[in-house]
């Protein structure tokens, strides 16, 4: 007895099966798993038959940065030695995919380098294993928007840390040069 599948034959969902190893090679959008090549994405099947490889084509791209792409976005968690952030825009284009990335930020010498929900300026330096990495090394990358961790108050600059305007509390942050000054909140008005 064979399952009937929901889709049309060509159309797989991520981690459906497409092919045998022996049969063809991984392309765009499919991995290998053991003896099967399997897809990454949503998307219909694509038989090269010449060149024996099998890839899927979305309808829709996926929005994940490069290296070298800037990115603003919330942070999620702070995991000890490395930040989580979800990223809301990049290179200042708004997306929607919830596509998170990790930034190592064990070598600066902050206590706290941001919290949750601080909005941060990252770059992407690469993409290792499924996972994006970003820095938040560079003068203009950091923190562009955060609040008091004690009241939730807001907060001003003062050197290279914030002081909250009502309970007067001073926490130290890596922040951006473009801090108080980022127009992020108004990126969507340019498109």
């Amino acid at each position: 007895m064979t399952k009937k599948r929901s889709m049309s034959e060509n159309n797989r969902l991520p981690g459906e099966k497409i092919a045998m190893i022996e049969e063809y090679l991984p392309g765009k959008n499919t991995f290998e798993d053991g003896n099967l090549i399997r897809s990454t994405s949503v998307g219909t099947v694509e038989l090269n038959k010449a060149e024996q490889v099998v890839s899927i084509q979305n309808k829709k791209p996926i929005a994940v940065p490069n290296v070298g792409d800037v990115i603003i976005g919330t942070v999620e968690a702070t995991l000890g030695p490395m930040i989580a952030v979800s990223m809301n825009y990049i290179n200042g284009v708004r997306t929607e995919l919830n596509v998170e990335c990790i930034c190592v930020v064990r070598h600066l010498r902050k206590k706290y380098v941001a919290l949750v929900k601080d909005i941060v300026k990252l770059k992407i330096i690469s993409h290792v294993n499924g996972t994006i990495h970003a820095t938040i090394d560079e003068h203009d990358l950091g923190v562009l928007f955060t609040k008091c961790r004690k009241c939730f108050g807001r907060v001003v600059k003062i050197r290279d840390a914030v002081k909250c305007s009502e309970c007067g509390w001073i926490d130290d942050r890596k922040l951006s040069s473009d801090f108080e000054k980022a127009d992020f909140l108004n990126f969507d008005e340019y498109k």
